[in-house]
């Protein structure tokens, strides 16, 4: 029908019956949500995810035969436009970068508060990025080079460019401007601390980061982080 929109359909992919039980309880409360398939494992959910066509895959990280790390880069590679949620109890720093350099467009624990997970949904079905406080956090951290990991021999990222060419001449594309706003963006700082800094208003520093998510070709103040700790650590 004319202005009836369609609900977001969603596949459950964790090894824990329990848990899907539980996921599938709670967004089938919400009109606007529908879980259109479950599955075990990495491998399990490929043929679900085919089948089943979602437009929102909630994915688990570690699962038996395939995990859930496998199944993202192996599904989007199929499917660039799909949206996964990684939705799991581990936040290891090597998972979480992992998960978002495989084009996951979020990274929730589990004791995420229901109404945040919908929340959550919606955003990435919206075509737009989320990660829970705290990996926002260590994400952050990691991309000013400010990670405990690191202190403890962690690689930081796992760069798909080895000597950062392809960052630094992102990097190289921005003004003096927004290139200021974005190693700001990498330090971890917010927009109101940069328009302090930078003595500019706040919707200039919103539009010098959309200027530079543009140019980046990246969607959150994580990837941009990314691109710009790659491009320096390639420097």
């Amino acid at each position: 029908m004319d202005g009836v929109t369609a609900p977001i359909r969603v596949v459950l992919v964790d090894d824990d019956h329990l848990v899907r039980a539980g996921l599938r309880l709670l967004l089938s409360g919400d009109d606007g949500i529908e879980v259109v398939g479950e599955a075990g494992d990495g491998l399990e959910a490929e043929g679900v995810i085919a089948s089943a066509t979602p437009d929102v895959v909630l994915m688990d990280i570690r699962m038996p035969r395939c995990d859930g790390l496998v199944a993202t880069d192996r599904e989007l590679r199929k499917q660039p436009e799909l949206a996964v949620l990684v939705l799991t109890t581990f936040q290891d720093d090597d998972l979480v970068l992992g998960a978002l350099q495989r084009g996951a467009r979020g990274f929730l624990l589990k004791d995420t508060p229901p109404h945040r997970l919908v929340e959550a949904i919606r955003t990435v079905a919206a075509g737009r990025s989320i990660l829970s406080p705290s990996v926002l956090d260590r994400v952050i951290a990691f991309a000013a080079g400010a990670s405990t990991g690191a202190e403890h021999g962690t690689a930081p990222v796992a760069t798909a460019v080895a000597d950062g060419a392809t960052e630094r001449a992102l990097l190289a594309t921005l003004t003096e401007r927004e290139t200021e706003v974005a190693l700001a963006v990498a330090a971890g700082a917010s927009n109101a601390q940069i328009a302090t800094a930078l003595f500019v208003s706040l919707a200039t520093v919103k539009t010098h980061v959309g200027h530079v998510y543009e140019k980046f070709g990246v969607d959150n103040r994580v990837q941009l982080a990314l691109v710009v700790h790659a491009a320096r650590r390639g420097a």
